[in-house]
């Protein structure tokens, strides 16, 4: 695998992992919203590294306060132990303001003009509330457009009954947090609810829940699968973040 091109900063308070595209432009920037993993999950940051290289600035911000599942477990039993206590601990009420003032804080920094979310899994759900209507009167409030790998704890259909910014979904057919049902469930409602609004969700055949992040590298299909969900990221932020 890659080496790590970014670098770790302090935004507003925020430990953030950086990476810069090699026109250092903020214009294009990209808020990555991570999987229980957290912000040092050295693969998300080489996918930032990529993003980076596209053109866009990247930010994965310590959105949990150090509170990322791999820093405190090692294994699968672990990781079901703690996710538990995990997800209480980092509820909505909690995660989604932190997010949002983040986004906010990105929003200030000069030479910004247009902001993404990419989340992975728990992320993923955050990315899709970030494609909301702004919250408060005056306050800029949410992306420009997001796109969600995987989301996980998603509610069909309050969590896509505010979707005004365009939104794009990948996700793996034998995904076990999001069965085909849900899958239809979702594409149904934005193609009748949101039909205004550009959506678009992509099914990555036998693909499971968390390929976009922690496919088997050694494996051809995975490795495209991955890339591919990559390709449907960068495609879509140079689309709608231009």
């Amino acid at each position: 695998m890659s080496t790590q091109i970014g670098r770790e900063d302090t935004i507003g308070g925020t430990d953030v992992y950086v990476s810069e595209p090699e026109s250092k432009s903020t214009a294009k920037s990209i808020v990555f919203i991570t999987d229980i993993f957290g912000w040092k999950f050295k693969n998300v940051r080489l996918l930032a590294d990529n993003y980076a290289k596209a053109g866009f600035y990247c930010y994965i911000p310590d959105v949990r306060e150090q509170a990322g599942i791999i820093d405190k477990t090692k294994g699968t039993v672990d990781v079901m132990a703690t996710l538990g206590p995990w997800l209480a601990k980092h509820r909505e009420g909690v995660s989604e303001p932190i997010i949002s003032g983040f986004i906010n804080t990105v929003r200030q920094i000069p030479g910004t003009q247009k902001v993404g979310a990419i989340g992975f899994c728990w992320g993923g759900r955050y990315a899709i509330l970030q494609a909301h209507s702004p919250r408060e009167e005056g306050n800029v409030g949410g992306v420009d457009a997001a796109y969600a790998c995987h989301p996980s704890l998603l509610s069909v259909p309050s969590d896509f009954e505010k979707v005004n910014k365009p939104l794009s979904i990948a996700v793996g057919t034998k995904d076990s947090l999001m069965d085909q049902k849900t899958n239809e469930q979702i594409k149904t409602y934005l193609d009748t609810e949101r039909k205004d609004v550009p959506t678009d969700i992509r099914y990555y055949e036998d693909q499971v829940h968390g390929f976009a992040l922690r496919g088997d590298w050694s494996s051809d299909k995975d490795k495209r699968a991955m890339d591919d969900a990559e390709k449907q990221g960068i495609q879509f932020f140079n689309k709608y973040l231009a």
